[in-house]
């Protein structure tokens, strides 16, 4: 999968990616470092890049394992969460924001991911050779539910649950 950055002539600044987490749904922004992990942060906002999903991922998963939620639970949420987040980086305008935000209520778990498109994912079911095109048929089979929010102009939000079995 390409990220959205087009090739340049001349050096690549390879520096840290700037990320902000905006807390208890406040403006109050702090950096993070490169893994974009911290502690009690709502939301994680990330440049809309395709590199974008492994920090997301990371990120989801250290949030999640905080609340105990571990093994092939966390696994599949980590898989998905990277499946939305690159599809907010692929369909969004460039150089927009995407925003995560992982919860745990009771046995579920829901992760949501906004972007700045207002186009609805669509669930392909594409050629076995396709290089692309599987991300929403894993979220529409591996989520116990999925859906989408509307913000009008402002984007969306694309959101999924998945159930936690009892140990």
């Amino acid at each position: 999968m390409s990220d959205r950055d087009e090739p340049r002539a001349g050096p690549v600044d390879r520096g840290r990616t700037h990320l902000r987490a905006i807390q208890g749904g406040k403006q109050g922004v702090r950096n993070l470092d490169q893994s974009g992990t911290s502690r009690g942060a709502d939301e994680l906002t990330l440049p809309a890049r395709t590199a974008s999903a492994r920090v997301a991922r990371h990120w989801v998963m250290n949030e999640l394992a905080a609340e105990g939620v571990y093994g092939v639970e966390n696994q599949v949420i980590e898989l998905l969460t990277g499946e939305l987040v690159a599809n907010a980086a692929l369909h969004g305008p460039t150089g927009g924001e995407v925003r995560v935000r992982a919860r745990r209520a009771g046995d579920t778990v829901r992760v949501s991911v906004r972007d700045e498109s207002t186009a609805d994912p669509v669930v392909r079911h594409p050629e076995p050779t396709a290089d692309s095109g599987r991300g929403m048929a894993l979220v529409e089979v591996l989520a116990a539910d999925w859906g989408v929010e509307h913000h009008g102009r402002d984007g969306k939000t694309v959101w999924f649950d998945v159930v936690i079995e009892p140990d």
